[in-house]
């Protein structure tokens, strides 16, 4: 069963009732964020966790172990080569005792779970790719936010998913989905997907209520954190990368989990580098929203 190795930091917050905030690794990985942007999210992330009074716990496998909570020395790991871990692959990576396995939305939800941290903050989620009626493809972030007692911050899911069939999932699933002080389920570079939220809320003690109120013990719920107005990218100039990015896709076959990478890489390249500096403002602000929810609980 899974039994993540916590640091003296997070284990003795954890004894001592403190609150904590997972994070995931992929995005400070070469498989997230370009260096030296990775390093610069890495430390923000952390930064903001901290200064809200809060302690960061970044989650991988290690050399075979689930961790929760690293070094300074074991964050420089995190930084470079990688494998991706979804929850899935966890005990693959530990079976196999993986160098560097890093860890997904859904591998991280798991961990934060199994370790005892109700709080996890990350970039954006996955969610019911376009086309899923044909493929099936359905991000297992959706299962794992459904069947692990975690609050995740987000700033919703990628633009590019099926965001009103993403939504209506985790209704079926009976996750409560609420807005960070907003109306509109974000889309990661942008604030509003046209689509409105379930619930607003406006304080990091109304999401605690409403986390101890939740009908399902073994549930999570999704916490949705528009990316600051400053930082967001242009949503018409951003809809016309997407259509063409989808459209190369299906051209080229290219499926499953290849999809966000490179989609991604086509707006990196369409904005010339400005979506680098939006997906670091967003990460920092989920950072510091969960933070304050991790206060509250």
């Amino acid at each position: 069963m899974l039994d993540p190795v916590c640091s003296e930091e997070v284990s003795a917050a954890l004894a001592e009732g403190r609150p904590v905030v997972a994070l995931e690794s992929t995005i400070f990985s070469h498989l997230g964020l370009p260096s030296p942007a990775n390093r610069e999210a890495l430390e923000r992330c952390t930064g903001v966790i901290r200064s809200g009074g809060a302690v960061p716990a970044v989650t991988a496998v290690l050399d075979g172990v689930v961790r929760i909570g690293m070094t300074d020395a074991e964050h420089e790991r995190i930084l470079g080569p990688a494998r991706k871990a979804a929850e899935r692959d966890i005990a693959v990576a530990v079976g196999q005792r993986w160098d560097l396995g890093a860890t997904t939305v859904s591998a991280s939800v798991a961990i934060a779970a199994a370790a005892g941290v109700q709080v996890f903050a990350t970039g954006g989620i996955g969610g019911v790719h376009r086309g899923s009626e044909i493929t099936g493809d359905i991000s297992a972030d959706l299962d794992a936010i459904a069947s692990h007692p975690v609050i995740t911050v987000s700033a919703g899911a990628k633009a590019f998913l099926d965001l009103p069939r993403t939504l209506e999932f985790l209704e079926a699933a009976g996750v409560p989905v609420l807005g960070w002080q907003h109306d509109w389920f974000p889309a990661f570079y942008t604030r509003s997907s046209g689509l409105p939220i379930p619930h607003r809320v406006e304080s990091a003690d109304e999401v605690a209520r409403i986390y101890a109120a939740r009908s399902r013990a073994t549930s999570g719920i999704l916490l949705t954190v528009p990316v600051p107005e400053a930082d967001e990218l242009d949503p018409d100039g951003l809809d016309a990368v997407l259509r063409d990015a989808l459209d190369e896709c299906e051209r080229s076959g290219i499926t499953g989990a290849a999809v966000t990478p490179f989609v991604l890489g086509k707006i990196g390249a369409a904005t010339e580098g400005r979506s680098v500096p939006t997906n670091l403002a967003l990460a920092e602000n989920n950072a510091a929203v969960a933070a304050a929810v991790a206060v509250a609980m």
